[in-house]
């Protein structure tokens, strides 16, 4: 048995009794026999695959002193061959056997076999199948690398398949995006054969955009998304369409060729009338001046949110109001509708600002495929019930329901009644009735119920057939095939995820998981298990429940085009579908998030503070550190973060001539702002975040508001804090409220008298707990502006934690008989 001699004859001399070679299936069927050098010593092993008794095995032939011996053999799932080849899959340099075993008519168990020269080993997960597998050296960002990528087509409906590419690294198969504009332009050729064959086929034109996406190519991908998004009844469900639409977009921002309508990026400033917001353009220059209360993103319609005056309204590019600021809020535009509250309720307006509901409403959702949840606290017998608005205003479907979902596809869950939940269709005909106590919303076709009051969740079709029995402590919707499901008792956390089968993809032994979108997700283990509010790190995974690392991010944000934002606790950073690091991102000391935006810039929000970069980490624009006031007097900022749970920005004040009095000043406003020792090795049961703004700047009297927020982990909500500091420049006196009236003035019981009456007679202090009021203190909490005195009371002191800082204006002209005008206090500013 001659190296020299035919593979397939050696192979055949080693065949066990019984036995015979299995045939690799396909037009031309051939022997499973492959003859490559696994080991690098330039003498190939042979690989043949034979069937016994029914079963399939794979041996091993080395050549050993002059002649060929089974070396090992295994045993082979599946009942044929479809696939044999040999290509360097785990490393570059060696070679691998990839054979795949047919399992089922189209589908077939993939296997990579490494020869370590003495064991014989499978790389490839149990589930990892395809229905036809190409593997190629596929040129990346660097080229070629001498490793082989993997190419699955998978089976879905009708000649359409998902296509993913994959490669080996750091022990598993993971997702080689850098690879995807090599590969799917011939996906995309597949594809458009099929869409010029059955253009009415919605789930062509699905792959194709997606396809389109991967190789590059976004405006075609856009065009053929909104094909795909334009039938009936879309495939494989408006929700995926629409991601993938806004994945595109994402796309074109990054790349320029789809840049916002108005080419701006909020930025905010620090000033002597406290935080105001601006636009700045790709170049970081302050195109909008920094004179908004806040401001939001510019959306597709060339519109932004902003606040002036404590209100909400909308404005265009030029930084003019097309829409008033007199709303409590204003939601994002959706469908050309943006929901506005005041003190009414709430309305909905259009793009022009008009109102179009024809009364105000207790709740308004945003619009979703034509239909707006509403809620009507007089519908239905004098109780509160839901409804839908069409784009116009109108009630397209009555107030009627216990609770009600948005739209999608065409379809939305409402409560009946008590263990009645119903499907419905946009004009509010009923499709389906569930009799349980509760029904979640769609998720590709199925819904989560419980079917009684605290028992066990489930999931039910459409049509209300159980599809996977009821086995969960608690049930999220389905997405991209998959759900997280909690399988722990009394609010303990057990999380998995399941399949469309309620087969296990992760196993449910994890304190969090998270849907990060693109076949991701975010498998959260505990701090500290004994204490499990207090946080989990996180590991990324794929849709096959593959755990790409280890446990190494405090936070992670969804994917969106391959990228998503990852924050260890030091730095903040974009992680690849690999979980890794991406390339050729900055990393951006602090916690936080980063997000792309178009013209190169990326927005990072990081330790409580935002700054646009571009992709080198070269800062383009960020908020000021130093406030100026006048000379030489101003106001820095200066970061205390001894702790990855513990952040303070406090105000640092300079420019008083006497050097003891500063220090004093500053000593001083360091305690109020809880500038303290806090352990940096140890995981904290709390997390604290501190800022401050100048509220009020005249003359020598500054004005700083001292803000704090302790979060106990695990609790309902944190506690914040306001501490106000006064202080005269010229001396560095820190004023309290006796210094403002004449020695031996009763200022208590004044002030006291004027705000119980002020709780009495103003509708807007409605909120006070009846008796709880009892006068102010003699160094009650307070400030100043140009014309008024404010006293302020803490949360729960008079007032519900809702209610937030209960405050009290008292015009200076009320009381001027009282204020000391001789005094220092009052000399400071006038």
């Amino acid at each position: 048995m001659s190296v020299h001699d035919h593979p397939i004859q050696i192979a055949r001399r080693h065949l066990p009794q019984g036995a015979e070679l299995a045939n690799i299936g396909g037009p031309a069927p051939r022997p499973a026999v492959l003859a490559a050098d696994m080991t690098g010593d330039r003498i190939p092993e042979i690989t043949a695959v034979y069937r016994l008794q029914g079963e399939l095995f794979v041996m091993v032939l080395v050549y050993r002193e002059g002649r060929y011996e089974a070396a090992a053999r295994m045993k082979g799932p599946g009942y044929g061959v479809t696939y044999m080849a040999a290509a360097p899959v785990l490393q570059p340099g060696t070679n691998h056997v990839v054979i795949g075993w047919q399992i089922g008519s189209i589908w077939s168990k993939l296997s990579v076999y490494a020869w370590s020269g003495e064991v014989l080993t499978d790389a490839a997960p149990p589930g990892m199948s395809f229905s036809f597998v190409h593997v190629e050296d596929m040129p990346g960002t660097n080229g070629r690398d001498g490793q082989a990528e993997i190419a699955l087509w998978i089976h879905d409906t009708g000649d359409a398949y998902r296509v993913d590419v994959v490669r080996w690294s750091r022990g598993a198969f993971v997702p080689a995006p850098d690879a995807y504009r090599y590969y799917f332009p011939t996906v995309v050729r597949y594809y458009e054969g099929l869409t010029r064959k059955h253009p009415d086929y919605s789930f062509y034109w699905y792959y194709l955009a997606d396809a389109q996406y991967r190789a590059g190519m976004p405006e075609p991908a856009l065009a053929s998304v909104r094909r795909a998004l334009s039938f009936p009844d879309p495939y494989p469900s408006k929700e995926t369409l629409r991601e993938l639409e806004r994945n595109i977009e994402q796309a074109l921002h990054g790349s320029g060729r789809f840049p916002r309508p108005s080419g701006l990026f909020p930025a905010s400033l620090k000033t002597t009338h406290g935080t105001k917001w601006g636009y700045i353009d790709a170049e970081g220059k302050l195109v909008i001046p920094a004179q908004f209360d806040d401001a939001r993103d510019f959306q597709q319609n060339g519109l932004a949110v902003a606040a002036a005056g404590g209100k909400y309204g909308v404005i265009d590019s030029a930084g003019r109001f097309v829409v008033q600021p007199r709303y409590q809020w204003i939601n994002p535009f959706s469908e050309g509708r943006a929901v506005a509250n005041d003190e009414q309720g709430f309305t909905l307006i259009n793009q022009e600002g008009r109102v179009l509901t024809r009364k105000t409403y207790a709740f308004i959702a945003d619009m979703h495929e034509g239909r707006a949840v509403f809620n009507d606290p007089a519908g239905g017998n004098g109780s509160s019930r839901y409804g839908y608005l069409d784009p116009e205003g109108h009630e397209a479907i009555a107030a009627q329901f216990a609770e009600a979902g948005d739209f999608s596809g065409g379809k939305a869950v409402v409560k009946i009644r008590e263990n009645e939940y119903a499907l419905i269709d946009r004009n509010g005909r009923r499709l389906a009735t569930y009799p349980y106590a509760y029904v979640g919303p769609i998720g590709e076709g199925l819904l989560a119920f419980q079917k009684v009051a605290g028992g066990k969740y489930g999931y039910i079709d459409e049509k209300g057939s159980v599809a996977i029995p009821a086995a969960f402590a608690s049930a999220f919707p389905f997405h991209q095939g998959r759900a997280i499901v909690n399988t722990a008792e009394d609010y303990q956390s057990r999380f998995g995820v399941i399949d469309r089968q309620g087969e296990w993809v992760i196993r449910p032994e994890y304190d969090d998981i998270r849907d990060l979108n693109e076949g991701r997700f975010a498998l959260g283990r505990a701090v500290d298990p004994q204490q499990p509010y207090i946080g989990s790190l996180y590991a990324i995974a794929d849709e096959n429940g593959r755990r790409l690392t280890d446990f190494l991010y405090r936070d992670v944000t969804n994917y969106g085009g391959g990228l998503a934002s990852a924050s260890d606790g030091r730095y903040t950073f974009f992680i690849d579908l690999t979980g890794n690091p991406a390339p050729g991102y900055p990393r951006v000391g602090g916690s936080g998030t980063l997000e792309r935006e178009n013209e190169g810039l990326i927005k990072a929000f990081v330790d409580q503070r935002l700054s646009y970069i571009d992709r080198s980490g070269r800062v383009i624009w960020r908020q000021n550190t130093v406030i100026p006031l006048q000379p030489p007097y101003l106001v820095k900022e200066e970061k205390y973060k001894p702790n990855p749970d513990y952040l303070v920005y406090d105000p640092v004040v300079e420019g008083i001539k006497d050097p003891a009095a500063q220090r004093s000043v500053n000593a001083r406003l360091k305690e109020l702002s809880q500038v303290k020792p806090v352990p940096a090795d140890q995981t904290l049961d709390y997390t604290y975040t501190g800022d401050f703004q100048v509220l009020f700047y005249k003359q020598n009297l500054l004005v700083l508001e001292l803000d704090g927020y302790r979060y106990p982990l695990g609790a309902a909500h944190g506690m914040p804090t306001k501490a106000f500091a006064l202080i005269d420049l010229a001396t560095g006196r820190m004023f309290r409220l006796n210094d403002l009236f004449k020695p031996g003035s009763d200022y208590v019981k004044r002030l006291s008298d004027i705000v119980g009456r002020q709780i009495e007679e103003d509708p807007q202090y409605a909120y006070v707990f009846p008796g709880s009021y009892q006068g102010i203190s003699p160094d009650q909490s307070f400030y100043v502006t140009e014309d008024a005195l404010h006293l302020v009371f803490d949360p729960y002191e008079i007032a519900p934690y809702a209610a937030g800082f209960p405050t009290f204006m008292i015009p200076f002209a009320q009381i001027r008989d009282l204020i000391d005008t001789t005094g220092a206090f009052w000399k400071a500013f006038h």
